[in-house]
């Protein structure tokens, strides 16, 4: 196959740790052609399909230098037999419109995976709305009262942003309301932004798993990414230690009910967080921890990936 990442630049990837690379090391080992681009390289003009200017690349083995460009070429998407759209957050305004340059691109026959509505229709903070039976106490809102009013009944709360990643703009706030008002105001920007608010849950102390979903199916192992220190965000963005588990019951529970859902709907990959019993978010656009959970179990993630993207590219299902 020859596949296309539409990706963060390159230059920024660790290697060590990053989804995207182990996915394309395994691609490159089975025989797969390797190209990549960033959003900001795809183009649509009349006449025309969607297109991108991309580099050819192939992995050096060199954890430095670890790839090596072929050449650039501007080439349509529909060309590639796979698009892999793995740039990370924020879903901002340029994100929306990359995912109706994609969605066009499908009609031309390209095949997009994470498919370009299913991106669209399930932002990683508000997916989680359909399933109101395995979440935490939440509340979305503008309004400074209605979130002072979720404290005055959870008492011990957490305050997010709608568009963040790696924990960043996270706040906890005690029974003793300290900062609440200043917190609100940072985050609804004086009414103009929506944020969410969850119930504190204490187990995050035993950490926030990381499920992965492909193609509908759970990876076995989770990724609990464990708060360390003072800090309550188990983050590995925000120095959480990432420890590698089975499944719990409940996790496999929560899979079970959430995962042929979002693969109908064209996510063959698909991130779910949970604390304790609840499931706190659902991830679209670019899931990690493959390497961490490969290198603690020796269950290969790229590799059920991989074998899952060929499936979907051999049966046309996407």
């Amino acid at each position: 196959m020859q596949l296309l990442f539409i990706a963060d630049p390159l230059a920024s990837f660790k290697t060590t740790k990053d989804t995207t690379f182990a996915m394309m090391r395994e691609a490159a080992r089975r025989g797969h052609g390797l190209a990549a681009c960033e959003p900001q390289d795809v183009m649509w003009q009349r006449g025309a399909r969607v297109s991108a200017h991309v580099r050819d690349i192939t992995l050096t083995g060199d954890a430095k230098c670890w790839f090596e460009e072929r050449g650039r070429r501007a080439v349509a998407l529909a060309d590639f037999d796979a698009v892999l759209m793995r740039k990370d957050p924020p879903f901002d305004s340029e994100y929306f419109y990359a995912t109706h340059l994609l969605e066009q691109a499908e009609r031309e026959g390209a095949r997009v995976f994470n498919r370009a509505r299913a991106l669209r229709d399930h932002p990683e903070k508000l997916a989680i709305l359909e399933f109101p039976a395995l979440i935490p106490p939440t509340l979305v809102t503008r309004s400074a009262a209605d979130v002072r009013a979720f404290h005055a009944e959870h008492r011990d709360i957490i305050l997010k942003p709608l568009d963040g990643m790696g924990g960043m703009g996270i706040f906890r706030v005690g029974a003793d309301g300290l900062n609440l008002g200043s917190i609100v105001e940072t985050l609804n920007r004086g009414g103009a932004q929506s944020l969410m608010v969850q119930k504190f849950l204490p187990e995050i102390a035993q950490g926030d798993k990381r499920v992965l979903l492909i193609a509908g199916e759970p990876v076995p192992f989770s990724l609990a990414r464990i708060p360390q220190g003072s800090e309550i965000r188990g983050n590995l963005a925000a120095g959480g230690k990432g420890v590698a588990q089975p499944l719990s019951a409940r996790d496999r529970e929560i899979a079970a009910t959430i995962g042929p859902v979002l693969a109908a709907r064209g996510l063959l990959l698909v991130g779910l967080d949970v604390i304790g019993d609840c499931m706190t978010e659902i991830n679209v656009t670019s899931p990690t921890c493959f390497q961490e959970i490969t290198a603690q179990t020796g269950f290969d993630v790229a590799a059920r990936f991989v074998d899952a993207l060929e499936a979907a590219v051999a049966t046309g299902s996407h």
